[in-house]
């Protein structure tokens, strides 16, 4: 190997020498450039000593730009904590060294570059007024570190551990293994084999499955013990979440419904409600549906107007929602709506755990008060979409969670940490399955007497997907870890959720192009994937909700 000296020095090797080393040094530079831009912003945004909402939202482009920044910075201080973790206990190989190596050499290109946002959105330091001369260990990484001999090398050390969920060492502990194991086999046996028919056909997630899932606790997973749960971590929802939705979106994303109820009961309900709901949504006895968003608010929920009038003891609903999965095989709502009429914005909001009957395929509706029609999509289609309406439709009195009017908004709000860390892991596990399927198909397939996989360009797509995969699993693993550990995550969880949607998307796009004109074919599971994976960027916050919300954040 040449000398560390020339500017070339790992030129005949794939993997830079004292690869730790240099990322360790070009960390803080990064740190400064980041804070040097915040406070660039913060002027911009400032006025009368306070952040101006008017102003933020005039600097919009800016202030996004500052949102993937220290996403980028958060990313590239995980993933080499991951590597430093990993070499200490000996298991830093060939694979993860490339995968730390080319996640350098490539975003730290990207930052003095500019970081895509959308295909045709690009965040530049000049947005934000700042300049960025690389030391020499960053130079040396961005000059180096992606280079084609190295994702060739990936790409082939890929080959070799081929069958395998996960390329790469993850850095979890042998219980989480355990769990990743358990959920991985469930899914190549039960779920991958019958999804794309499922989506095919516009079918449910059938009933058996989700018994299945029942039984194997995926439903009681993070609920106490006391409450008949397993009281396990954020962090074994998120290895769960990652490998079922490889599976299917649609099967990772039950569990959802069910830690999205858990939380607001947990959190806002009383011991009441805690005892009575908390055991039937563990055991999978219920269903729980989320039932928040209304026609023309989107993300705007502070202004729902569906509305719920005290009527005795009881509450009468009217309104409608609209966007509400798996609404109607479900038992219970958790319903957000307005109890006060004289406001208008988020303080006159309630949530209710609002009982319903479950219902059919020939009457899926069946309880008085409430209807409701399938929205049709384009993926995601395992639960299936819904428009509701509410007409005199009436929710117990002591199903207001928290027993307190006015509450629902702050409620919400303390659920949305977990939600994003979850949908981060279903994103890991879509890209995650676009990776496996595009390799497969470049390995199988034959063009001009040799795989695709031995073509520069294709190895090239599948490199990136695996080293963007390992990143946004290190940053949400890390996320989970922040929330297990009792520690405010709302900005790290909407960073991995902000990122592992954008990687979802460019993992399974590139997995379909590795297909060319197969993959938009019907027939290949690829076109699912693809379709499944463009939701991630838009639920649970759409991804320029989330950037401006990571830029409020960070000028806090």
């Amino acid at each position: 190997m040449a000398h560390d000296g020339h500017p070339l020095a790992d030129a005949d090797s794939p993997i830079l020498t004292d690869l730790l080393g240099l990322t360790e040094a070009a960390l803080p530079e990064i740190n400064t450039l980041f804070t040097q831009a915040r406070e660039t912003l913060r002027a911009m945004v400032t006025q009368n000593g306070k952040v101006s909402a008017p102003l933020l939202e005039a600097h919009q482009s800016a202030a996004h730009a500052l949102s993937w920044l220290a996403t980028y910075q958060q990313s590239l201080v995980q993933m080499h904590a991951w590597a430093g973790r990993l070499a200490e206990v000996g298991t830093l190989g060939d694979m993860e060294r490339l995968l730390l190596q080319i996640s350098f050499g490539e975003y730290l290109a990207q930052i003095a570059g500019g970081i895509p946002m959308s295909q045709g959105e690009i965040a530049r330091l000049s947005d934000l007024g700042a300049e960025w001369t690389p030391s020499p260990a960053a130079a040396r990484l961005i000059a180096l570190g992606n280079s084609q001999a190295a994702r060739t090398a990936l790409v082939g050390l890929m080959q070799d551990n081929h069958g395998r969920a996960t390329f790469g060492v993850t850095g979890l502990d042998e219980e989480l293994e355990m769990i990743r194991d358990q959920f991985r086999r469930f899914a190549d046996a039960e779920v991958t084999p019958h999804a794309h028919g499922w989506h095919l056909r516009d079918e449910l997630i059938p009933m058996d499955i989700i018994e299945k899932l029942s039984e194997m606790g995926v439903f009681g997973l993070t609920i106490p013990e006391e409450f008949g749960g397993f009281g396990l971590s954020k962090a074994s929802m998120v290895v769960v979440s990652e490998e079922l939705s490889r599976g299917y979106i649609g099967v990772g994303s039950l569990a959802t419904r069910s830690e999205i109820a858990a939380e607001l009961i947990l959190c806002g309900g009383t011991d009441d409600q805690k005892a009575h709901w908390l055991p039937k949504l563990a055991s999978g006895e219920i269903l729980p549906t989320a039932v928040f968003t209304e026609p023309n608010t989107g993300s705007d929920l502070g202004s729902l107007r569906t509305r719920a009038a005290k009527d005795g003891d009881d509450w009468v609903v009217t309104g409608n929602k609209t966007w509400i999965t798996h609404a109607a095989r479900t038992q219970v709502m958790t319903l957000l709506a307005r109890t006060d009429p004289d406001t208008s914005d988020y303080r006159g909001l309630s949530m209710f755990l609002a009982e319903k009957t479950a219902g059919t395929d020939a009457d899926p509706f069946p309880t008085p008060g409430m209807t409701g029609g399938e929205i049709e999509v384009l993926g995601y289609r395992g639960m299936k979409e819904y428009e509701l309406a509410f007409d005199g439709f009436t929710v117990k009195g002591e199903n207001l969670l928290g027993g307190v009017p006015g509450q629902g908004f702050k409620q919400l709000m303390q659920t949305f940490e977990s939600a994003r860390i979850q949908t981060a892991a279903r994103a890991i596990g879509v890209a995650q399955n676009a990776l496996e399927v595009g390799m497969q198909y470049a390995i199988d397939r034959k063009q001009f007497g040799k795989s695709l996989i031995a073509f520069p360009r294709v190895s090239s797509k599948l490199a990136m997907m695996a080293v963007e995969v390992m990143i946004a699993r290190q940053l949400t693993y890390f996320s989970a870890w922040q929330k297990d550990h009792d520690k405010r995550c709302d900005l790290e969880a909407g960073m991995a959720k902000l990122l592992g949607a954008r990687v979802a998307w460019a993992a399974a796009d590139n997995a379909l192009q590795i297909h060319g004109g197969n993959g938009f074919a019907l027939e290949y599971q690829i076109s699912r994937i693809l379709c499944d994976a463009r939701i991630l960027n838009i639920f649970e916050g759409a991804a320029e909700i989330q950037a401006q919300v990571i830029a409020r954040r960070l000028l806090d």
